[in-house]
């Protein structure tokens, strides 16, 4: 193959991660997340109507360590694409551009979905939520 002095594409290997970056690649991955973990409020909503033994091996599962990482990993992903989501809707709106803006605020959400997803399960556990 012949050499050239044509620039090569972009791709990650040559960019610095920023939390710009990361945001944009979180809100999609979170997108991805919140679909695919609709597919276990479906299944809790087909063994709910299946009958009363279905649903208790549902809540079994769901009590279980790899459900409650499921579970506590779709919280986060709800909070954080929620927030991410009202940050957009910012910006659409015209606020937040300035560099400095967008990391404080890009950072925020990365905090506020933490925070958020904390709250959830403090409410939720005590009341058997789980």
């Amino acid at each position: 193959m012949a050499q050239t002095d044509r620039p090569l594409s972009p791709h990650l290997g040559i960019y610095r991660w920023q939390v710009q970056m990361v945001s944009s690649i979180l809100h999609r991955a979170t997108g991805i997340a919140l679909a695919a973990g609709t597919l276990l409020v479906a299944a809790g909503l087909l063994t709910l109507a299946a009958g009363p033994a279905p649903f208790a091996g549902f809540v079994a599962f769901c009590a279980s360590p790899l459900g409650l990482m499921l579970l506590l990993g779709w919280t986060w992903a709800l909070s954080y694409h929620l927030l991410n989501g009202v940050r957009h809707l910012l910006q659409d709106a015209g606020l937040g551009y300035a560099a400095a803006a967008f990391v404080r605020n890009s950072w925020l959400t990365v905090i506020g979905s933490l925070l958020l997803t904390i709250l959830v399960w403090a409410w939720a556990l005590p009341g058997g939520g789980a």
